[in-house]
């Protein structure tokens, strides 16, 4: 239900809001580009209607230096093909080491058992410096990809900005993931060098990694070389591997040469998984990375170089990135290897005290977490320093603001946000001068010209629709890699409202200007804000002998755990046991990851599909979010229509044992 006169829970005070990047950006307009705003509604309204002056005016304030300048910032509005600072000539790392100082750490580092360490910026400098002319010594040079299977560490940053710097293509993906998940990513890409571990340390265990190395290595034929990064524990090759390069052997001291590269020169490629084929390789650009960062860590989350900044994340989150991006503000950047509830659901919270953390971040499944295992972190560590604390992946509920007043600091701004792996970015997010609302984001970002629509394409306030973006932004995919004609870019965010950016969430934007997301709109699966296509899932469960066919739902609710059911269809004669439930559970553990092992397994008659032979996820999916099956699937344009009885039986029967159901 929508509150009638919701209140407010947190009013920024008047030297809090004062002092903010967000107050300084709106005085600064006035005075240097002699624009006004009564409010933020009016402020955001020009940044979407003037988007030229708009985004010269982030690069303006936050002095963003180009080696050439633009000759145009926008020269196609259009999507897809907008055409962002044309002729402009910059680097991501140049940005970086403009920050470099001696009086505060580039990087603070901890992991499971080790206290935090400082990583200075001219020693950060130094090891990118030599990884670099390493990289140039392997004849890696500008579009060539550099890959990593790498934890969140430093050796993961440095790596980073060391391709950066010399203008190969980044691609990284966590060693939790397996060795399906790693191929059907990086064998699209074919990188040339490959940065590895051996094995990893998590929830207290030791995670020998050295089977799925060997397989990594002998299925990507373009490796020229790789190096092994070590971990405690995990120093040696695996047997059986070709010998590798040592990482230490490439921190020889060297000049840092950052080559001068055009705007939209390919950064990094990210993965966004749809519900077919292959995930999306997602290629972002240099410049539009570098300027969505700013602006969103500047403005949005308050980020400045006195901060130490912590978003807990694995280094195959998107969030890995946005946090990496704290660097170019110039800030501490303050990374933590490990499980989040290892040894308990205080560790974080200890980690921020320790590492004198000012913004705190965490996906909404840590804050669940913590409220069931009844963690009170003001009486665990000393939290006076934060400022913020941010949260997304997935919605945060409204019970988890209350806890986080009750139990972190009754003044402390909740900054939730949401957007996405695609563009790298934030739709809908915080703003350090506006109140703040349980269950709600506080605003659209600024540039991002965000709308709510229902199925005609038509503009929404204080209903749910679909997330959409109606104007372009720097930040968005300059193409997805081997998509020469474009055709899957268009399908995978611009077929249902042509023109037009269709994210994928359901969204509501009150009247005030705040905005909720309801989770997922399609059957893309996000689990604690790590997505996966189902095809994925779908090619290691069927390959189960006892498995004929197979459909998963993935369900996001407002405020509560989500719910992932798995249905199985099976063959004539196989048995439902136990044995197979745990072989299929150990299987998608292994080939994809422990976070996309589903709540529960269910054996079904039949997986519906369309006449075309689609599965039918979507349906099934908002048939278990309670939406009448009439309103759902259209017998007549299905294959097999009978078997929507037993899904509208066994959707009735999970609303029964669920409750607060958010739909509408």
């Amino acid at each position: 239900m929508q509150d009638e006169a919701p209140q407010p829970i947190w009013i920024p005070g008047p030297q809090f809001a004062a002092a903010s990047r967000m107050a300084h950006y709106r005085h600064w307009l006035g005075e240097q580009r002699g624009v006004a705003f009564d409010d933020y509604e009016a402020l955001w309204r020009w940044s979407v209607d003037c988007p030229s002056d708009f985004w010269q005016s982030i690069c303006d304030f936050f002095d963003l230096r180009f080696d050439v300048p633009a000759m145009a910032v926008l020269a196609e509005p259009r999507m897809p093909g907008a055409r962002w600072f044309e002729g402009a000539r910059l680097n991501y790392v140049q940005q970086v080491f403009r920050h470099a100082r001696a009086d505060r750490p580039a990087i603070r580092y901890a992991s499971e058992g080790a206290l935090p360490a400082d990583l200075s910026w001219s020693d950060l400098q130094r090891q990118v410096a030599g990884v670099a002319a390493a990289l140039r010594e392997m004849e890696v040079g500008p579009g060539d990809r550099v890959a990593a299977y790498l934890p969140n560490a430093p050796q993961t940053v440095v790596a980073f900005l060391a391709a950066a710097s010399i203008g190969a293509v980044w691609s990284v993906c966590a060693p939790e993931m397996g060795p399906v998940a790693v191929l059907d990513r990086l064998r699209q890409i074919a990188p040339k060098v490959l940065f590895a571990v051996a094995g990893y340390r998590h929830g207290g265990k030791r995670h020998d990694r050295g089977d799925t190395l060997r397989e990594l290595l002998t299925a990507l034929p373009s490796l020229d070389h790789w190096v092994l990064v070590p971990q405690p524990g995990f120093d040696s090759a695996p047997a059986g591997a070709p010998p590798p390069r040592l990482w230490d052997d490439l921190l020889e001291p060297a000049e840092l040469r950052i080559e001068s590269l055009p705007f939209d020169h390919p950064l990094w490629i990210v993965y966004s998984s749809g519900t077919t084929g292959l995930p999306k390789p997602i290629v972002h650009g240099h410049g539009g990375i570098v300027i969505e960062h700013l602006k969103l860590l500047g403005l949005h989350c308050d980020i400045g170089a006195a901060d130490v900044y912590h978003w807990y994340s694995s280094a195959g989150w998107i969030m890995w990135n946005v946090q990496v991006g704290g660097l170019l503000l110039g800030a501490t950047i303050a990374l933590y290897d490990g499980s989040p509830g290892w040894p308990d659901f205080g560790r974080l919270w200890r980690f921020s005290e320790e590492a004198q953390v000012t913004v705190f971040g965490a996906g909404a499944a840590f804050y669940a977490g913590c409220i069931k295992a009844g963690v009170e972190p003001a009486r665990i560590a000393e939290l006076s320093r934060l400022k913020m604390l941010g949260s997304t992946g997935s919605p945060l509920a409204p019970e988890a603001y209350d806890w986080i007043q009750q139990q972190v600091r009754d003044d402390l701004w909740i900054n939730p946000i949401a957007g996405g792996t695609d563009f790298a970015g934030a739709f809908v997010g915080g703003n350090p001068m506006l109140p703040v609302y349980a269950g709600e984001m506080q605003c659209r970002c600024l540039g991002a010209k965000v709308e709510s629509y229902d199925e005609q394409g038509r503009a929404l306030i204080d209903e749910v629709g679909e997330l959409v973006c109606s104007a372009p932004l720097p930040s968005m995919p300059l193409f997805l890699w081997g998509d020469a004609d474009g055709r899957r870019l268009r399908e995978s965010y611009f077929d249902t409202y042509p023109g037009v950016w269709r994210h994928g969430d359901w969204l509501r934007l009150t009247k005030r200007g705040g905005a909720i997301i309801y989770g997922r709109s399609d059957a893309t699966i996000n689990r604690f804000g790590i997505r996966m296509g189902t095809s994925e899932l779908y090619r290691i469960v069927e390959d189960e002998p006892e498995v004929h066919d197979s459909l998963v739902v993935d369900l996001e609710y407002l405020g509560r755990d989500s719910w992932m059911t798995l249905f199985v269809v099976l063959r004539d004669g196989a048995a439902f046991d136990e044995a197979l439930v745990g072989r299929l559970q150990a299987k998608i553990r292994a080939g994809l990851s422990p976070h996309h092992v589903p709540t529960e397994i269910v054996v079904a008659p039949d997986v519906p599909r369309t006449l075309s032979g689609k599965k039918m996820e979507v349906p099934i999916k908002k048939l278990m979010l309670g939406q009448p099956l009439a309103q759902v699937a259209n017998a007549d344009a299905m294959a097999n229509a009978g078997c929507l009885a037993w899904y509208q039986q066994f959707a009735a029967r999970h609303l029964a044992r669920q409750s607060n159901v958010c739909w509408s």
